[in-house]
């Protein structure tokens, strides 16, 4: 089942901030741990991610660094302490939002 865009257009700075909080990442691998975390259903294209990490950087909630491995350049991601209280807010957002959620649609309850 494809998840509506809408759904995902809200939720996925949480992701792309606590996957840069676990670890510093280039872009490719930020596309391809999301889509192995989620089991395949967050599929992000280029053309997606890269907007979103400029916007971060533009905050200053990441910032960028260029490192070669390999023979190839990568441009890597971390995230900042501006951007790890940020997480930390969006985290209980996030869980205020999914417990009103699963309270309308009854889930949770015995």
């Amino acid at each position: 089942m494809a998840i509506n865009k809408e759904l995902l257009k809200g939720s996925t700075v949480i992701m792309i901030l606590t996957m840069l909080s676990e670890q510093e990442m280039y872009g490719y691998e930020i596309i391809k741990e999301m889509e192995r975390k989620s089991n395949g259903v967050f599929i992000f294209k280029e053309g997606t991610l890269y907007p979103i990490l400029h916007g971060l950087e533009t905050e200053d909630w990441v910032t960028s660094y260029w490192q070669t491995h390999d023979s190839r350049k990568r441009k890597y991601y971390r995230i900042t302490k501006s951007g790890q209280a940020l997480l930390q807010e969006k985290v209980k957002e996030w869980n205020l939002f999914r417990n009103a959620v699963d309270g309308v649609l009854g889930e949770g309850h015995a």
